[in-house]
């Protein structure tokens, strides 16, 4: 993905709309480009019930524009001039450069209702031109920088959107990278069978052995198999690295939403640490999830009410 250079210089360039593959006319709704999904289908809460619903319409605005240009950088028939066309074309709309693209539009003017900028979106456009122009990763450095504009703006913004201090911003970025690469692990082989991207680091896989090719295979080889479940070992110091977050929220209902992620977060890289990704689905079970939820938010409010600081869960977090 180009960085900050090239990000402005295209936003002084008119966005050209690519046509639809195969159809004589033009494509002008980024939303037909949409894969369905929704944040009902996250490994975590989106705008729960549990957030104040005074904020709800803006973070899913938020969540509609994200999900809307990553379903284009992931499009399987757009090429990636025209993948990068459509995330210019939302990119500039959300700055006011046109009124064509939905998602934008109500992004944009959500925002506008609350005073805040558009600065956290346009970073995620960063990580979503990446994914077009970058296929490989060399180091766990290359990654997290990849992290700093594809995971942490979410946390960022949901934070800005509940008024929290800056100063919880390291805690949520070390929670939504870990967020993020929990979610490479779990789709590792179908993001190279499908997009031919690679999140493993390199030097990660040659320390195992293991090669990209790897990936293609119906289950992980012993030496790709290491390199997962040790990637997955320094994720779950990552998450750790987030504990805090809970105890430097005010927002309660914030605090509960939190501590359910992390909770979910915990348990996925805990599997990721014995299981093969290539040859079963890492997910949670809708029952683990409503188990985790329950649990989570029970310990929370327990913490609240004794005013006791969010611990490290480095036992928990290595636990098979």
């Amino acid at each position: 993905m180009p960085f900050f250079g090239a990000c402005a210089m295209r936003a002084c360039l008119s966005p050209v709309v690519p046509s639809r593959p195969g159809s004589p006319f033009p494509m002008t709704s980024a939303a037909e480009l949409r894969s369905g999904k929704t944040h009902r289908d996250e490994n975590f809460p989106v705008a729960s019930f549990i957030i104040h619903p005074r904020h709800r319409t803006l973070i899913l605005s938020f969540y509609n524009f994200v999900r809307t240009a990553d379903d284009i950088a992931d499009h399987a028939t757009l090429t990636p001039s025209e993948k990068l066309a459509y995330l210019d074309l939302l990119d500039a709309e959300l700055q006011g450069q046109g009124d064509t693209q939905a998602e934008a539009v109500n992004l944009r003017r959500a925002l506008a209702e609350r005073g805040m900028p558009p600065r956290h979106a346009l970073d995620l456009l960063i990580a979503f031109r990446m994914d077009v122009t970058k296929l490989r990763y060399e180091n766990w450095d290359e990654l997290i920088h990849y992290c700093r504009y594809s995971a942490m703006p979410v946390g960022r913004f949901v934070l800005d959107v509940h008024g929290e201090s800056t100063s919880t911003w390291a805690a949520s970025d070390a929670i939504c990278a870990g967020l993020q690469i929990n979610n490479h692990l779990q789709d590792c082989a179908k993001d190279y069978r499908e997009l031919n991207r690679v999140y493993l680091p390199r030097d990660t896989l040659a320390a195992s052995g293991a090669t990209v090719e790897m990936l293609g295979e119906a289950a992980a080889p012993a030496p790709l198999a290491t390199c997962l479940h040790a990637l997955a070992e320094r994720n779950a110091t990552l998450l750790d690295e987030g504990r805090p977050l809970g105890g430097q929220i005010r927002d309660f209902r914030l605090g509960l939403e939190i501590s359910i992620i992390q909770a979910f977060a915990d348990r996925i890289v805990r599997m990721l640490r014995v299981r093969d990704p290539l040859r079963e689905r890492v997910h949670l079970s809708p029952l683990e999830m409503l188990g985790l939820m329950i649990g989570a938010a029970a310990s929370e409010v327990a913490r609240r009410a004794s005013g006791r600081r969010a611990m490290p869960n480095r036992s928990a977090a290595h636990d098979a």
